[in-house]
């Protein structure tokens, strides 16, 4: 059983650079199973993919979103870590990180998200 975890600051300044992580058990983030995925939902609207990283630590970003994001990893502790520069009030919203299966392309894990408001 996969299991995410996201942390994180519930509370960012405009202008500042939000930052979660997400934990993962169950599952080894250098395995070619699933790409890491973190996906947000603004308050009252659809969800919004971010951006993954694959097990071998290659990046994909969203193009709307890819001049301020920034995904890393660390392997030694099976982390993740979400970077979002120059925030604004539009940046609030549930993030999530979630575990899409690399041959079914399913989302079989998500983490329970962590809501990040962008307030000054």
């Amino acid at each position: 059983q996969v299991q995410l975890q996201e942390s994180g600051p519930g509370v960012v300044k405009p202008s500042q650079t939000l930052s979660l992580t997400c934990t993962v058990s169950g599952s080894s983030i250098i395995v070619n199973q699933y790409d890491w995925t973190w996906i947000r939902q603004p308050p009252g609207k659809g969800l919004e993919w971010i951006g993954a990283i694959d097990y071998r630590g290659v990046t994909y970003y969203s193009p709307s979103l890819k001049s301020r994001t920034s995904i890393s990893r660390d392997t030694s502790k099976n982390q993740l870590t979400l970077q979002l520069s120059s925030v604004t009030l539009e940046d609030s919203a549930w993030y999530y990180c979630a575990s899409l299966e690399v041959v079914s392309y399913k989302y079989d894990y998500w983490g329970q998200g962590t809501q990040v408001t962008v307030s000054s």
